[in-house]
Formats: C-alpha cells, structure tokens, sequence
C-alpha cells in the first residue's frame, strides 16, 4: 500500500505561482512513476505531468506544458508540481497518483494509476 497526502494549493491571482508537494509512504517510492491529475467543477479528471521513478522522463498534457514543471526528490519520498503563470482555468483540485508498474506510453491514462491521494484545491483568480 501507498499513502499520498498532497499539499500546498490555495488562492493566487492569475500570472502567480504555486508548489504542490506530494509526500508518499508505505512502499519504496523510488521505485513508483509518480503522476498529477486535477479535476475541476463539473468536469472529468483529467492529467497534468508524469515523471519516471528515475526522474529520466517527463510528461505533460499541452495545456500546462512551459508552465508547469514536475520534479522528484526519491531521499524524501516526495514529488512536487511547480505551477507557474497560473491560469482561472487551471482551478481545480490537484490529485497526486502513484503507479506500481511503469505505465509506459500511457502515462496520461487515470487507471494506469494505483494509488491517489485526497488532493488539493487549487483556486486562480482573474
């Protein structure tokens, strides 16, 4: 089992900035492609990023892409999600997912994952 307990949303003004962070436990964290999804109001969740356990390979869907930028740090069991030039359309409540297997060439699909935190809220204001 993993346990992931995001951390760091809130209200910002659009252009802003926020970092979330994603701290796991439960299982070797090293070893997990680690991924953020959010899902806004009314809409179906959907990816942001993915990194590889070794930190090799990034993924991101074309609406964050050159704004957001997802990192590890494998000594903290901890994966972070730095979000620059914030959007109102990036509000929405951020979810971090953990996969057991390497999702490979599919790390945007939710049921690569096996594992979710609670999430966070993420609000931008105009």
């Amino acid at each position: 089992q993993v346990q992931l307990v995001e951390s760091g949303g809130g209200l910002v003004q659009a252009g802003g900035s926020l970092r979330l962070s994603c701290a796991a436990s439960g299982r070797t964290f090293s070893a997990l492609t680690m991924g953020w999804f959010r899902q806004a109001p009314g809409k179906e969740r959907e990816f942001v990023a993915a990194i590889t356990w070794s930190s090799s390979s990034t993924f991101y869907a074309d609406s964050v892409k050159g704004r957001f930028t997802i990192s590890r740090d494998n000594a903290k069991n901890t994966v972070y999600l730095q979000m620059n030039g914030l959007k109102p359309e990036d509000t929405a409540v951020y979810y971090c997912a953990a996969a057991k297997f390497s999702p490979s060439g599919s790390y945007s699909r939710l049921s690569a994952y096996d594992y979710w935190g609670q999430g966070t809220q993420v609000t931008v204001s105009s």
